[in-house]
């Protein structure tokens, strides 16, 4: 009966993705909980940006997200110790890193990039104005890699479950 289940858990594309984003969000929100001053939201959402489904491309496509939040943030960092932010630094933040995303081959993971540029770029009312792009671009990295971290983890678990039950990958 439990071997069942568990082939059932971990042949379900659907069930290993709520299984990733669940683990995912209970990182991000525990360490959100527990930092309170920093602005963790931030990691918790790039942290379910990046969680991919099990398949033969989840870890690609992980790396891919990574890379792409990793492109908006420092996009951000830029153009916030280039320009005070206004609606044309947007526009051409925007721009640089889809055309970032385009030179590092990316493209379908752009709208990641730009979510990540304007967690960046857009003001917190609670940190300093000088700092927050700085804490929300460490904030959005450790995101990252937290969710790399998941999808590789449970990558790993399922290769050993479906090895041990036998189960065609």
């Amino acid at each position: 009966m439990l071997s069942t289940i568990i082939k059932h858990i971990i042949t379900s594309q659907v069930m290993v993705y709520t299984i990733r984003c669940v683990l995912g969000f209970l990182i991000g929100y525990g360490l959100m909980l527990q930092f309170p001053k920093y602005e963790l939201f931030w990691a918790l959402l790039s942290i379910i940006l990046v969680i991919s489904p099990e398949g033969k491309d989840s870890r690609r496509l992980t790396i891919e997200r990574v890379k792409s939040n990793l492109i908006g943030s420092v996009v951000g960092l830029g153009c916030h110790f280039t320009h005070a932010t206004n609606l044309s630094i947007l526009i051409i933040g925007i721009v640089v890193t889809i055309s970032i995303c385009y030179l590092f081959k990316v493209m379908n993971m752009s709208r990641v990039a730009i979510v990540a540029f304007l967690i960046v770029m857009l003001q917190s009312h609670t940190l300093n104005e000088t700092i927050a792009p700085l804490i929300r671009f460490a904030t959005v990295a450790f995101g990252c890699f937290v969710g790399l971290a998941v999808t590789v983890f449970t990558s790993i678990i399922i290769q050993k479950l479906k090895k041990q039950y036998h189960i065609e990958t």
